[in-house]
C-alpha cells in the first residue's frame, strides 16, 4: 500500500538490530498487512559500546535509576534518540517510531489518521504500553477509542508518534542518558510537553520473547541501600506527574467542551465564588 494511506508529513521508523533478521522479516509482514511502509533504523548494538561513554551519565544512572549499566538498555535508548534526530533532519512534521516486537490491529492506519487529526492536543501520541492502569479520556475517536491521559507512570515505548518539539526534547534534554528510555520518555511534562494515549492502546508490545534488557535486569540491580536516593526521586516524579497531567487533562477537557457549555461552567463557578444566586435564573 502506498504512503497515501498515511497522514501527510509522517515518517515511520522501525528500530531493528542488524542481527535480528527474523524480527525484521516478521515486522515487514505485519507492517505490509496494515499498509504501513517504514524506514528501517539500525539499532545501536549495546554489546559494541565501550564505557565510559559520552552519551551515558553513569553517576545519574546509578543514583537516579539505581542500576548498573546494561549495555543493551543504552543501545535501546540511543536508538530511540537516533529516530528523533532523523525526524529533525527531515522535512516531516511527525514520526511514528516502532520497536520490532509489536503487533497491529487490522484498522491501525485508520486509528492513526484519526488520532493525528487531533495533533493540536499532543506532542507525543502513545500507541502502546506495558501497563494496564486507567486512562482518563477527553476526546472520542472512531471505533470506540479515545484520546486519554495517564496520571501514573507508563512503561514501554513500542509504538508512539512525536512531533518536532518532542524530537528536540528527546535529542536535547534527554541526553546524556540517566534513566531507561521508557522512564525518561514518560517525563515529557517536565518540559511542558503533552503526551496522550490512544485508549485502548491499539498496538500490542508483547508480541516477541523477552528482550535482552529484561533478562539482564536482576544482575544489574545494586543493593537495597541504593534506593535511598532512587525512591525519593521516583516519589517526586510520581507527584509531579500527577499534578502536571491533571492540569493538562482539565485544560484538554475544557478545550473540547462546546462553547456554550464553557460559558455555563464559567458562570456557575463565578456565581459560587461571588455568592450571586440570581445568575442561576438565566442558566
Amino acid at each position: 500500500m502506498s504512503n497515501q494511506a498515511l497522514p501527510a508529513g509522517l515518517s515511520v521508523y522501525l528500530i531493528n538490530l542488524d542481527r535480528a533478521v527474523d524480527r525484521l522479516a516478521r515486522m515487514t509482514a505485519k507492517c505490509d498487512a496494515v499498509g504501513l511502509p517504514f524506514e528501517r533504523v539500525p539499532a545501536v548494538d549495546g554489546s559494541t559500546l565501550s564505557f565510559p561513554h559520552p552519551a551515558f551519565d553513569a553517576w545519574g544512572y546509578r543514583y537516579l535509576h539505581g542500576r548498573r549499566v546494561i549495555p543493551a538498555e543504552v543501545g535501546c535508548y540511543l536508538s530511540h534518540v537516533a529516530c528523533a534526530q532523523r525526524l529533525l533532519d527531515s522535512q516531516d512534521t511527525h514520526a511514528l517510531i516502532l520497536e520490532d516486537d509489536v503487533a497491529f490491529p487490522s484498522d491501525f492506519t485508520a486509528i492513526l489518521r484519526a488520532a493525528m487529526a487531533e495533533d493540536d492536543s499532543w506532542d507525543i501520541l502513545r500507541l502502546s504500553t506495558m501497563n494496564t492502569g486507567h486512562k482518563f479520556g477527553f476526546r472520542d475517536l472512531p471505533g470506540g477509542r479515545r484520546l486519554a491521559k495517564a496520571f501514573t507512570r507508563e512503561k514501554g515505548a513500542g509504538a508512539y508518534v512525536i512531533n518536532r518539539a518532542a524530537a528536540r526534547w528527546i535529542t536535547g534534554r534527554l541526553m546524556p542518558m540517566r534513566l531507561s528510555y521508557d522512564i525518561a520518555f514518560d517525563l515529557e511534562y517536565l518540559a511542558g510537553l503533552r503526551a496522550v494515549f490512544v485508549d485502548p492502546p491499539p498496538v500490542d508490545q508483547r508480541d516477541e520473547p523477552a528482550s535482552q534488557i529484561q533478562m539482564n535486569l536482576r544482575a544489574s540491580k545494586y543493593p537495597a541501600t541504593r534506593y535511598l536516593t532512587v525512591l525519593p526521586y521516583r516519589a517526586w516524579l510520581e507527584i509531579s506527574r500527577l499534578v502536571a497531567r491533571s492540569g493538562q487533562y482539565v485544560y484538554a477537557r475544557a478545550h473540547y467542551l462546546p462553547y456554550k457549555t464553557v460559558l455555563k461552567v464559567a458562570s456557575f463557578v463565578l456565581a459560587i465564588t461571588l455568592g450571586i444566586d440570581e445568575i442561576f435564573d438565566n442558566m
